[in-house]
């Protein structure tokens, strides 16, 4: 490929995904809201820009072969706040797709989309929208834009509903985990499948206890490799029994599905800022 944009570069996710995605076009666009990113790849290029701004959308999607949509508020948030950088943003980025020809949008979904669904019923990527925050809602709303600019104007989307990419530190982790190694081949297959259309997949390791169903996902050739079972013991040993009335312990959306609206639900959660550095 010619090039690829990477929204939301300057993030931790993002960061694990500049240098593979250099590998696989001649031009990485990196693009966050951060003035300047620090040390760039020989043939990555930074332009801070406002996900917001359709016309800025549009002037960054120029020429690209596909576009990887991280970008966004990463957590709850006052709706007002998701409406701008996760709603419209993710308008602007379909929208700026189609107007430049972009083959393919590759988006950071989240569980949050189906985030109420119980654990204990093994959902699969064609489970109904059930979301628990605005976060995502918003997500919920991407999914449908990715749908419909697939049937009305053929542009082609991966959803990839992440469930926690992070290092284990709590028990819900021991089912969601998605190792970075794992995060970097699912983006590499969401980009290199020939045939996309609209699909949805949702991100986990080969996890022993993973709450979701990846089989009608399987023409992505996703295979996840890592298991947070080897953290089993370790992190049930040291946390105190889950309560079963609790939405936060029973749901796919963990502490998202029992914040007020509006509320951080990632500061309830050991997440380690583990950004990588080139």
């Amino acid at each position: 490929m010619k090039k690829i944009v990477l929204t939301g570069a300057a993030g931790r996710l993002g960061s694990y995904l500049r240098e593979p995605l250099s590998k696989m076009a001649d031009e990485l666009v990196s693009t966050d809201l951060v003035t300047e990113m620090g040390k760039r790849l020989p043939n990555e290029t930074y332009v801070s820009a406002d996900l917001s701004d359709l016309p800025a959308m549009v002037e960054l999607l120029k020429g690209a072969d596909m576009v990887v949509h991280f970008g966004a508020i990463g957590d709850e948030a006052p709706f007002d706040a998701i409406l701008q950088a996760n709603i419209v943003g993710a308008y602007n980025i379909w929208e700026a797709a189609y107007q430049n020809s972009v083959r393919r949008v590759v988006y950071a979904s989240s569980i949050h989309a189906v985030g109420m669904h119980k654990k204990t019923d093994f959902i699969g990527t064609d489970a109904p929208h059930r979301p628990d925050t605005y976060y995502g809602l918003a997500k919920c709303f991407a999914e449908d834009l990715a749908s419909l600019y697939w049937d009305k104007r053929g542009v082609e989307s991966v959803c990839m509903r992440i469930l926690s990419a992070a290092n284990v530190s709590n028990p819900r982790a021991v089912g969601s985990w998605l190792s970075y190694d794992d995060l970097i081949q699912l983006v590499e297959k969401s980009i290199t499948t020939p045939v996309t259309g609209f699909s949805v997949i949702y991100g986990v390791s080969n996890n022993d206890r993973a709450p979701v169903d990846n089989a009608l996902a399987s023409h992505l050739g996703y295979r996840p490799k890592d298991n947070a079972e080897q953290f089993s013991a370790k992190i049930y040993a040291s946390e105190p029994a889950l309560d079963p009335q609790d939405p936060g312990a029973m749901c796919q959306g963990g502490p998202f599905a029992s914040v007020e609206l509006g509320n951080s639900g990632v500061a309830t959660m050991k997440i380690e800022n583990d950004k990588k550095e080139l």
